[in-house]
């Protein structure tokens, strides 16, 4: 017999002994034979869901595994030979039970009062009352339910508003009224000079006039 990974090549006759001859690649033999051709070695492709855990050999067969996020779809001599995606739940739904590698995914319905707009968990409604507020539209299992502030919290709003703008508004009267401030003191020191008293006294010129009339007045009186 011929070990395995190999395959009989041609049988012993009288003297001559049996002659084997190993497994071509894409094949394999597991087990001591007197066959004429090796087994051939399975696929495990993405199309199937599937991938390689273990390459084939000549002396073994290659061993497949489930993607993530698959699960078995049909076994063949306890292995899986074909995998599909997991069910997506549906808006309105969650999911039960994740999906695994041998079961699919499972959902289940939203109860009254939840909603779910990814089909993946169910959240409650929104208690309006809770946030001061009231109910302008019913939720579903799909969309949560609408608030609306109350007339009481809406006046707050608007008052809260108006001190905040006429806040605003007065900060921003002070600094304007700081600039121009600021700006009158420099144009006035720019004109009249700095004193160390802080003051500006202009200083009167006097004319050729003036200063004739003043000698003849002394000359008079000598």
């Amino acid at each position: 017999m011929c070990p395995i990974g190999m395959v009989l090549l041609r049988d012993c006759v009288g003297d001559n002994s049996t002659v084997c001859k190993p497994c071509p690649e894409g094949t394999f033999m597991n087990e001591p034979n007197c066959l004429e051709k090796c087994f051939s070695c399975k696929t495990c492709s993405k199309e199937q869901g599937l991938y390689f855990s273990r390459p084939c050999s000549t002396i073994s067969n290659a061993v497949c595994e489930v993607m993530d996020g698959y699960h078995c779809a049909d076994f063949s001599e306890m292995e899986c030979t074909i995998a599909v995606n997991h069910t997506k739940c549906h808006e309105g739904q969650e999911i039960k039970t994740p999906g695994t590698k041998t079961s699919d995914t499972v959902c289940h319905p939203c109860p009254e009062g939840f909603y779910s707009p990814l089909g993946v968990n169910c959240t409650r409604w929104t208690n309006c009352s809770i946030r001061d507020e009231v109910m302008e539209k019913e939720g579903n299992s799909v969309k949560d339910v609408q608030c609306k502030p109350t007339s009481r919290r809406r006046d707050s709003l608007i008052a809260t508003a108006v001190l905040f703008f006429f806040f605003l508004f007065f900060c921003l009267s002070f600094l304007f009224k700081k600039y121009i401030g600021q700006s009158d003191k420099k144009n006035h020191q720019k004109k009249y000079g700095n004193h160390s008293n802080g003051l500006s006294v202009p200083v009167p010129e006097t004319s050729q006039n003036t200063q004739e009339e003043n000698r003849e007045e002394d000359t008079i009186l000598l």
